[in-house]
């Protein structure tokens, strides 16, 4: 992750993880008191790593960092600490730069893994049979509607406006793999409705986003978009989600005297880990692993 991005000319940066609001908005957050204020642990760097890309002239950045859910899902492939590997990067021309960059980013972390890794893989591969991930060397990008035709088609039933479930994303991960013979693909135009507020609205049609999920073996490792670089859009969308604006002021500020246009993502490392090796667990992929029931060692 870190040797393409520095290829690419992206900058790594540092962000801070005690915040005195929700970074995404909404419930699932880590509270704690500063000094007598409210504030909590960071579930995500995306304000700040939009704040250098689009505001700060880096243009292109990345991170490597903790990330803090406080969600209560007790499931296999959530935990509530684990890796993030971030990138924003400024759009010179249409958001489809970002995607190309993710694609050649995880060609280039998968052909890197045969290279360098295969014996350590093998070693895996004894005790957690799973069968080689499959991937084109130019990444398969389908847009919302019509992974929810190929849901269809399949008999699922699946709206064009509405979140895709669990059970359907693996199931449109297995179509996927007998259409086009690949694991690894990217999906856009997501819903407005189910992205979050600094989302880009598509400009052609205002139920849709310029947003974008990544899935391997049918399960999505990074969520994605153009984001919001208008102020008065910003607080548009921030009200709408219910989030008080006050509370997101100096990063509302921070685009007041012009920002790039400018998108990215972030990805789970653990999950990433998980799927890529076919493991039955996400807890296999952390050395201390933390979740709704564990705090220790």
């Amino acid at each position: 992750f870190r040797e393409y991005l520095l290829s690419q000319n992206f900058m790594e940066i540092h962000t801070p993880k005690l915040l005195s609001g929700a970074s995404e908005g909404g419930a699932d957050v880590f509270t704690l008191d500063y000094f007598g204020k409210p504030a909590c642990l960071s579930m995500s760097p995306q304000l700040h790593k939009q704040m250098a890309a689009a505001c700060g002239g880096f243009e292109r950045v990345f991170e490597i960092g903790p990330v803090f859910r406080a969600e209560n899902s007790n499931t296999r492939r959530h935990l509530c600490e684990f890796t993030g590997l971030d990138l924003e990067m400024a759009i010179v021309e249409h958001y489809d730069e970002v995607l190309d960059v993710l694609g050649d980013l995880f060609v280039y972390i998968f052909d890197g893994l045969t290279e360098k890794c295969g014996q350590e893989i093998q070693r895996v591969k004894e005790q957690h049979g799973f069968e080689d991930l499959k991937y084109l060397k130019k990444t398969l990008k389908i847009d919302y509607a019509t992974g929810c035709k190929l849901l269809r088609e399949a008999g699922v039933d699946q709206g064009d406006y509405d979140d895709l479930s669990t059970e359907n994303e693996k199931k449109l991960g297995d179509i996927v793999r007998e259409k086009y013979d690949t694991d690894f693909f990217i999906m856009d135009k997501y819903p407005l409705d189910v992205r979050p507020f600094y989302t880009m609205p598509d400009p052609n049609n205002p139920k849709l986003s310029n947003s974008y999920d990544v899935f391997i073996r049918g399960q999505e490792i990074l969520s994605g978009a153009q984001r919001v670089h208008e102020p008065e859009l910003i607080e548009e969308r921030a009200r709408a989600w219910g989030i008080e604006v006050e509370t997101i002021a100096s990063y509302v500020d921070s685009f007041r005297n012009g920002a790039l246009p400018h998108g990215g993502g972030g990805i789970g490392l653990e999950r990433v880990v998980m799927l890529y090796l076919g493991l039955p667990n996400i807890r296999k992929s952390s050395m201390f692993p933390r979740d709704p029931r564990r705090i220790s060692p």
